[in-house]
C-alpha cells in the first residue's frame, strides 16, 4: 500500500473544500432572500410591531386603560389648578388698587402763626395704618380710629411755623396694600407780615351788571397779593405786584354778595395779616345765584369730612362692591377645583374597583377550571 500523497492532490483536495463552502454559503442566501419575497408584509409588520400583550383573562378592557386614565386625570387637574392660579393672580392684581383717601385740615387751610392744627386723613373702613407725607417726605404715621363707621387719623400741629407751612398727602394701608396718595392739601401760616389795606371800586353797594375793582395795598414790598370771599370754593389765584394790585370782578351777580379779605405774600404757604373785611353789596335782579365767584374771589375754607360728595360715597360703595365680588370669585373658583378634584378621586376610586373585580373574577374562574379537570 503506497501512503505517499503527492502536493497536488493535497491542493485539489483543500480547493474542493472551499468549493463546497462557497456553495453552500450561495444557497443560505438564497433560501433568505425567498423567504423574505414571500412573506406578506402583515407578518413583518407582525414581526417588526409586535402587538401589546393581552389583559389577563376576566380582566375588562377598560383594566388595561388604567394608566392612561390617570394620565389623563393628572392633566385635568393640572390644568384647573393652573387656571385657579392664574386667575388669582388676576385678580390680586386688580386688588392692588384702593381709591385714594380724603385729607383735611382745622380750623383751615389757614392758620395763624403760633396757633394749633389738625391735619386728619379718612380712608375705608378697613384701614389698619395712615402715614402722613410733608413736602414728599414720611412726616409721621399712626394707627386709626374709628369714626362714624370710617377710620380718620389725626396729626396734631402744636403750633403753626413756616416749617409746618406746605404741601400735605396722605396714604392708609389695608391688610397689605397700600392706596394711592390723597390729593394735595396747601395748609397756609398767615400774620406773618403788615397788614394789607383793601378797598373797593365803585364802591361796597353796587347793582347786578356792574363792574367792580377791588385794590390791596401793602407798604411792606411783597410780590404775590390774593383775594378771598369768604365761604367760596376753590383756591384763590395770586396776582403779582410790588406794593399794589387790583382784582377786576364783573359783570357782577348776587352770587358775588359777601365779605372779601386781602393777603400779601412772599410764597404760597406764608401769607401776611389779612385786611380789614369789605363787605360788598348786589342790589337789583338775583340773576343766576348758582354763578360762582371769579378765580381771583374764591376762598379755600374748611371742609366737613362727612359731607361727603355723591361721586366719592359712590366711589367709596364700588370698591367694596369689588372687594365681594373678588371675594364671591375666588370661592366660586375654590368650589371648581373641588368639584373637579372630587370627580378625579370618584373615577380613580371606580376604576380600581372594577380593576379588583376582574381579577377576583378571574381567580373564580381559574379555580373552577382546576377544580372541572381534577
Amino acid at each position: 500500500m503506497c501512503l505517499y500523497t503527492s502536493g497536488s492532490e493535497v491542493e485539489g483536495k483543500r480547493n474542493l473544500f472551499l468549493l463546497k463552502k462557497k456553495k453552500r454559503k450561495k444557497e443560505r442566501k438564497r433560501k433568505r432572500k425567498s423567504t423574505s419575497q414571500c412573506e406578506s408584509p402583515t407578518a413583518v409588520s407582525a414581526r417588526l410591531y409586535p402587538p401589546h400583550p393581552a389583559p389577563p383573562l376576566g380582566l375588562p378592557a377598560s383594566a388595561s386603560a388604567f394608566p392612561s386614565r390617570i394620565e389623563a386625570m393628572t392633566s385635568t387637574l393640572t390644568a384647573v389648578l393652573c387656571l385657579g392660579l392664574s386667575l388669582g393672580q388676576t385678580i390680586g392684581t386688580q386688588t392692588q388698587i384702593l381709591s385714594k383717601p380724603i385729607i383735611w385740615a382745622k380750623p383751615g387751610l389757614m392758620v395763624p402763626k403760633g396757633k394749633p392744627a389738625q391735619i386728619l386723613c379718612q380712608g375705608l373702613p378697613g384701614a389698619a395704618e395712615y402715614q402722613l407725607y410733608f413736602e414728599g417726605r414720611l412726616s409721621a404715621w399712626q394707627s386709626p380710629s374709628r369714626t362714624r363707621g370710617r377710620t380718620t387719623a389725626s396729626f396734631p400741629i402744636s403750633a403753626m411755623t413756616l416749617l409746618t407751612a406746605g404741601e400735605y398727602r396722605c396714604t392708609y394701608r389695608s391688610g397689605e396694600l397700600w392706596s394711592s396718595p390723597s390729593d394735595p392739601l396747601d395748609l397756609v401760616v398767615t400774620e406773618l407780615y403788615d397788614t394789607p389795606t383793601l378797598s373797593v371800586h365803585p364802591g361796597p353797594e353796587v347793582s347786578s351788571g356792574d363792574n367792580v375793582t377791588f385794590s390791596c395795598r401793602l407798604e411792606t414790598a411783597t410780590n404775590m397779593f390774593l383775594l378771598l370771599k369768604e365761604g367760596g370754593p376753590g383756591r384763590p389765584q395770586p396776582r403779582y405786584g410790588d406794593t399794589q394790585v387790583e382784582f377786576r370782578v364783573g359783570p357782577v351777580t348776587t352770587a358775588h354778595r359777601g365779605t372779601y379779605r386781602c393777603f400779601g405774600s412772599y410764597n404760597n404757604h406764608a401769607w401776611s395779616f389779612p385786611s380789614e373785611p369789605v363787605e360788598l353789596l348786589v342790589t337789583g335782579d338775583a340773576g343766576d345765584t348758582s354763578l360762582a365767584p371769579t378765580e381771583y374771589t374764591s376762598f379755600s375754607g374748611s371742609w366737613d369730612p362727612y359731607l361727603l360728595t355723591t361721586d366719592t360715597a359712590v366711589q367709596q360703595d364700588s370698591v367694596l362692591w369689588n372687594h365681594t365680588a373678588q371675594n364671591l370669585l375666588r370661592m366660586g373658583l375654590v368650589f371648581l377645583v373641588l368639584v373637579v378634584l372630587g370627580y378625579l378621586l370618584a373615577e380613580d376610586w371606580l376604576c380600581r374597583r372594577r380593576r379588583q373585580e376582574g381579577a377576583h373574577r378571574a381567580s373564580s374562574q381559574e379555580r373552577g377550571r382546576r377544580f372541572r379537570t381534577q
